[in-house]
């Protein structure tokens, strides 16, 4: 059988990346032609083993020094920090799904598209940062960008059809968190454990605690934005803890179309794979009849990390991108138990306070961008308490 896809996955071992490996096995008739990790190299043996690609990058060289000595004959190894952005352009693939958190997913991206590869994008960094070069490297290439992130899957296929024109409101659903009502007086005292304990869905830590702040729906405004072209006004967020339905599009003649599914990122994942076809897959069925669904405006004071996301798009240029490092630095330094969780939003507050905006226009900008602000933040984390 005729491959559906040749498939490289940047950020295998992650959870997304295996999530993505699983619905290939389901699916029967992907090719993995490259798989790239940052330094699991025991898990990614594993994958390598089972798809044999043709080509594995790993960034850290110590799991590269071990991995190499097991890698099946035939499996080139690429190391180092741009050895993913490598694997990105191999010329062998025609989608790659790009997984790799935070904003260390832009190049690749970049280089994915420069190259013609269509991109299965499931990194809301790469945009949020990096959003006006993204798009022109496509219109250049003429690559497509298929948005995993179930959210933006939601609109991507509420649009099918569409004329966008016609597009009055995109509507970000958001779960709450594990704290939607968790007393103020009492965010303070929040543990990384409790942080942690995403009520509905299972992630990666980094993206689990931007759930628990919110900061993940601010970055998918900005994101939302790149992707779909409408203006940050005509983007909202409502809370809806059930996580059924997983956004919304709202037209000017006032009709409504959602896109609803059990929570499980495996379906965005298998949609940015087969779509615009739908096939059989491993999501399981809604069973109406035992739901109620809810929905309610999130609280500015609960959630300050989607105001200060707003703010960040309305400037413009590079301030995605310090908003962006910032809250990276800042999310790593409550998962190490320096900062309190409140405090994720106030060291992003005050790095982006203190940034002089500049034309997005490079890499190179936005990069230097993604610098100052990781240092500044370190620096503003360190005084926090």
């Amino acid at each position: 059988m005729a491959a559906l896809r040749r498939l490289v996955v940047l950020g295998s071992t992650g959870s997304i990346g295996r999530a993505t490996l699983e619905v290939a096995e389901a699916l029967g008739d992907v090719a993995i032609v490259g798989l790239a990790a940052r330094a699991r190299h025991h898990l990614l043996l594993e994958q390598v083993r089972r798809w044999r690609p043709q080509a594995v990058a790993v960034e850290d060289p110590l799991a590269a020094s071990r991995l190499q000595a097991d890698l099946p004959e035939g499996v080139s190894l690429r190391v180092g920090p741009e050895a993913s952005t490598e694997l990105a352009a191999m010329p062998d693939a025609d989608l790659v799904l790009v997984a790799i958190v935070g904003a260390a997913g832009l190049r690749p991206t970049l280089a994915a598209l420069e190259a013609g590869r269509d991109v299965a994008l499931a990194n809301k960094e790469t945009l949020v940062a990096g959003g006006p070069l993204v798009r022109t490297v496509c219109e250049r290439s003429g690559a497509r960008l298929i948005p995993v992130d179930s959210e933006h899957s939601a609109i991507y296929q509420c649009l099918l059809g569409q004329d966008r024109t016609a597009i009055r409101r995109l509507i970000l659903t958001a779960s709450g968190g594990p704290f939607l009502r968790r007393p103020l007086t009492q965010l303070a005292d929040v543990t990384v454990q409790e942080a942690l304990a995403h009520p509905v869905w299972n992630m990666g830590p980094k993206v689990t605690i931007d759930s628990a702040t919110l900061m993940n729906k601010g970055l998918e405004v900005i994101e939302a934005h790149w992707l779909f072209g409408v203006a940050p006004e005509q983007i909202e967020v409502v809370i809806h803890p059930q996580s059924v339905i997983h956004s919304m599009v709202e037209f000017v003649d006032g009709s409504v179309i959602a896109q609803a599914a059990r929570p499980d990122m495996r379906g965005p994942i298998q949609f940015a794979l087969t779509g615009p076809h739908r096939r059989p897959g491993l999501v399981q069925p809604v069973e109406w009849g035992r739901l109620t669904l809810t929905f309610e405006q999130p609280e500015p004071e609960r959630f300050p990390a989607l105001g200060l996301a707003r703010d960040a798009l309305r400037r413009g240029g590079t301030a995605p991108a310090v908003l962006n490092a910032a809250n990276e630095v800042a999310v790593g330094r409550f998962l190490e138990g320096a900062i309190r969780f409140p405090e994720i939003a106030e060291v992003v507050r005050v790095v982006l306070g203190r940034h002089q905006t500049q034309p997005a226009a490079t890499l190179e900008a936005v990069r230097a961008a993604d610098a100052w602000a990781r240092a500044e933040a370190a620096l503003v984390s360190r005084v926090a308490r």
